[in-house]
């Protein structure tokens, strides 16, 4: 599982360092390499197994609505497999860096069976945002629910 957050750079290139705690993760998959697509500013990373789980999930939702044609189209459409080089790094395809906004500082957090990609900027506008929601009383009621 993915946990916990770090703070990077993008090269010049568009290939990111994937932390070594998360390179674990990805080397117990079968394919050394994560599906990437992106979603709410940010960039989605799902090892190859996720990913296919995902996949299977979405095609088998009953609702065939415009709204999830459309969501299909985004987030299926837009992803890429992204492999990890020798030095456990991944090259993000301008299109996805251009989408989430990847300059140079990144923040990449873990969210259990995949992990985010974020600019530092975006990340800091979504922290903002949490600190204002989790004082909604129905975003503590649902928090509330998991015992914490």
């Amino acid at each position: 599982m993915f946990r916990g957050n770090s703070f990077h750079n993008i090269d010049s290139k568009g290939r990111i360092i994937i932390p070594t705690r998360f390179r674990e993760v990805i080397r117990r998959s079968s394919i050394d390499g994560l599906m990437v697509s992106k979603i709410d500013e940010a960039l989605v990373a799902y090892t190859f197994e996720e990913w296919d789980k995902l996949e299977e999930r979405i095609l088998n939702l009953a609702a065939k609505s415009e709204n999830m044609r459309r969501f299909r189209r985004f987030f299926i459409g837009g992803a890429f497999e992204c492999l990890c080089d020798r030095q456990g790094r991944i090259l993000i395809p301008q299109s996805l860096r251009q989408y989430a906004g990847l300059e140079k500082e990144i923040v990449l957090v873990g969210v259990l069976d995949h992990f985010e990609i974020w600019s530092k900027k975006n990340w800091e506008k979504e922290e903002e945002a949490f600190r204002k929601d989790i004082k909604n009383e129905d975003m503590r009621n649902e928090v509330a629910a998991l015992g914490l």
